[in-house]
């Protein structure tokens, strides 16, 4: 279960274009993952600067990291990514039926 604290974290380590590029890229490689210099070939991004946005993603909680070999296979933490989600939609509509899958910006206002 998130935190406001712990959701603040999380939106902010996403709310930086590189590392919300990264974050999407692991979330497509699924549960798999993708080693580093893979992902700093994907993003055509130096290592350094990978380095230092995987660390953030990291420390908010957003991405894993485990050894393989001679590498290190990030992934994206997909109950962290969950858990954020239902944390920004509990309480949607203040228990209303409102927006679903698929339904336009129009249809939602016209809900209220």
């Amino acid at each position: 279960m998130e935190t406001l604290d712990s959701a603040a974290v999380r939106l902010a380590s996403l709310g930086q274009p590189h590392r919300l590029a990264i974050f999407r890229r692991l979330v497509v490689a699924g549960p798999v993952g993708m080693a580093a210099g893979d992902i700093a070939t994907a993003m055509d991004m130096p290592a350094s600067s990978l380095s230092f946005h995987l660390a953030h993603l990291k420390r908010a909680g957003l991405v894993t990291v485990r050894p393989d070999s001679r590498l290190r296979v990030y992934a994206a933490n997909f109950s962290a990514m969950q858990a954020l989600v239902d944390f920004l939609t509990e309480n949607c509509c203040g228990g209303r039926e409102c927006h679903s899958a698929g339904a336009s910006t129009l249809e939602y206002a016209s809900h209220g």
